[in-house]
């Protein structure tokens, strides 16, 4: 006679860390507001998922039309080191695409950067140096750097 077995580990090809995102035009919006949850773990997986789709030029520019760059530049200074790594890294992907440059000029970005450069997690700081040197690639960023 066969048996129910139920078991407790979760299906292969699902990602605990990662959030689960809606489709077509309400992904970035719904991240958006997961960002801003008082969740450390929605705020996690918000950024984990929002990793993977800034590398999309298209995204990039929806993300800044959608307003992340506010709620990134508050994640910053986010007492999580999970939180500011991720931030970082998100940041940095958007760096590498020419209109990511010019909504991180825009939107202040390098001013609050600096705050990490003396963080206690290496890998932020590294993020945050990385994100400089993309963005004194720019004329803009190369103005912002030497004034």
């Amino acid at each position: 006679m066969a048996h129910v077995r139920i078991s407790t580990n979760l299906p292969p090809d699902i990602d605990p860390t990662k959030a689960p995102i809606a489709f077509g035009k309400r992904a970035l919006p719904k991240l958006n507001e997961e960002l801003q949850s008082p969740e450390l773990l929605a705020q996690q997986r918000a950024l984990m998922a929002l990793c993977d789709l800034v590398h999309d030029p298209e995204n990039v520019y929806q993300a800044i039309e959608v307003g992340f760059l506010d709620n990134l530049k508050t994640l910053l200074l986010h007492h999580d080191s999970t939180v500011r790594q991720k931030t970082t890294e998100i940041l940095y992907i958007m760096a590498m695409h020419s209109v990511g440059r010019q909504g991180l000029i825009q939107n202040g970005i390098i001013s609050a950067l600096a705050e990490l450069l003396d963080d206690p997690v290496d890998i932020c700081r590294k993020n945050t140096h990385q994100i400089f040197e993309m963005m004194a690639k720019l004329p803009e960023g190369r103005d912002f750097f030497s004034s």
